[in-house]
């Protein structure tokens, strides 16, 4: 191993490799509650040293684990002691920008606030948005194909983004960095690499799809009292805002208390009292009518009693904290560990019932201390769930899972809309995909991984 490194460092140089504690001393998450544990940590400043580097590590059978911003949530990043970590933190350019064709070339270790603020200094905007912008990277966003709080409107990260280069396991780079949204020529190779997880290659650099930056954003938190006014709520805003709807997140009662009303984190947009806690998000380009317009409908909802009632954001300040209440994950693991963690999809029709039948078995079989909390991309069919219960042991959280997934299948629903499989989700894998698709992506990762080097052990199993 020590002449791997030996020649590892020759290739990324003194800055390129960190060993011992300099390794060790690394956070493996984003709330730094645990260590790197892989035996090195390489960052490439470059392609090409990264394209060398898998030479080495393929000849060698060396496992290599691409970790992005740490911000994911299934453990798709982890490291053994056995294995390599691949960090492109020395790559975050923007290389280039055309506001004619609406594209952006980034290397992938930038992070994703940062092509975001590139794009807006041109008066465009890279639309794939969620809470750890900040931390979270381009590269990581496309290995998960992550969705996030503008889906509704613009899609996942497989939606906008036009090209990408890859190294493969062996080294080999494969460059289609395509910037036309129509090309049709063939195999679009850049959907092997789009939410695998760096099972398949590593993303080294990507051409995003980029839109105008609207001119107006009106944001506003609405209370309503039952589920079925949820669903109201989005019909109605779907015909009188129609694409002008760029987010619609929901807070179940479970997540909006406890995080807004009791924790002393926020200034609570709306009382306590209320089933459900609807943020809303307009986005237009006529800054005179819009804010009317918004006004307007958010008026007929609340008088034809869809909404219970409504405050509409009055400046950025206010709609910042609205969104900082939807985006406090850090308060909501504080207030809810320890627990699992889930992100699943489902027909909306079927939330209710799945949402309540879930508390009720969690609460018949763990009691009624049991912490859960519902909240999500509703208008898109995403819900994310934290369920906790004492004592948490490895047989309560596996328990927790077969309540969380089990159902699943039979509502034809996923066990991830947005975060990956990582190692945990592994083994539930078989509950959204069929014997046949999972057979195929087995046959993918032999021709394109044959040594099984790349994310050893992660998504199949």
């Amino acid at each position: 191993m020590t002449q791997l490194l030996d020649q590892i460092a020759a290739i990324v140089g003194p800055k390129g490799l960190l060993t011992g504690e300099d390794a060790a001393m690394r956070a493996a998450d984003w709330l730094g509650l645990t260590t790197c544990q892989a035996k090195a940590v390489v960052r490439p400043a470059s392609t090409a040293e990264l394209s060398a580097v898998m030479k080495l590590c393929h000849a060698a059978g060396q496992g290599v684990v691409a970790a992005g911003g740490l911000t994911g949530l299934v453990h798709g990043a982890d490291c053994t002691a056995d294995d390599i970590q691949i960090s492109l933190e020395r790559m975050r350019a923007v290389e280039a920008v055309d506001p004619v064709g609406r594209t952006m070339t980034v290397q992938a270790g930038i992070p994703v606030q940062a092509a975001q603020e590139a794009a807006e200094e041109l008066g465009l905007r890279f639309a794939v948005d969620w809470g750890g912008r900040g931390t979270a990277t381009i590269g990581g966003g496309i290995s998960t194909n992550a969705g996030g709080n503008s889906v509704v409107r613009y899609g996942m990260m497989r939606d906008n983004v036009l090209g990408i280069e890859a190294v493969l396991a062996d080294g080999t780079v494969v460059s289609a960095l395509n910037t036309l949204i129509k090309n049709n020529a063939a195999y679009d190779l850049k959907h092997l690499f789009i939410g695998t997880e760096g099972t398949l290659g590593i993303v080294t650099r990507a051409v995003l799809r980029l839109h105008s930056a609207p001119q107006s954003t009106n944001t506003a938190m609405l209370a309503l009292n039952s589920f079925g006014a949820v669903q109201d709520l989005f019909v109605t805003l779907g015909k009188r805002l129609g694409s002008g709807l760029t987010a619609f997140e929901v807070m179940w009662a479970n997540f909006y208390e406890p995080l807004a009303v009791n924790s002393g984190r926020h200034n609570a947009p709306l009382p306590a009292g209320h089933s459900h806690y609807a943020l809303l998000e307009m986005s237009g380009n006529d800054p005179d009518g819009d804010g009317a317009l918004f006004e307007r409908v958010l008026g007929d909802v609340l008088e034809a009693g869809i909404a219970a009632d409504a405050v509409i954001a009055a400046s950025q300040a206010q709609a910042e904290a609205m969104w900082k209440v939807r985006d406090d994950i850090e308060g909501l693991y504080h207030y809810c560990m320890p627990s699992a963690t889930f992100d699943v999809s489902l027909p909306i029709t079927a939330m209710e019932r799945y949402a309540a039948e879930l508390e009720a078995k969690a609460r018949a079989e763990f009691g009624e201390t049991t912490k859960i909390v519902v909240f999500g991309h509703i208008g898109d069919g995403n819900l994310h769930i934290m369920l906790g219960a004492q004592p948490f042991t490895d047989e309560t959280r596996h328990r927790i899972e077969e309540l969380v997934y089990a159902p699943l299948g039979a509502l034809g629903g996923s066990i991830s809309a947005e975060h990956g499989i990582g190692l945990e989700k592994r083994d539930w894998l078989h509950l959204c995909r069929s014997p046949e698709e999972i057979a195929l992506m087995r046959t993918l990762k032999t021709a394109m991984d044959p040594k099984g080097i790349l994310n050893p052990g992660k998504v199949l199993a």
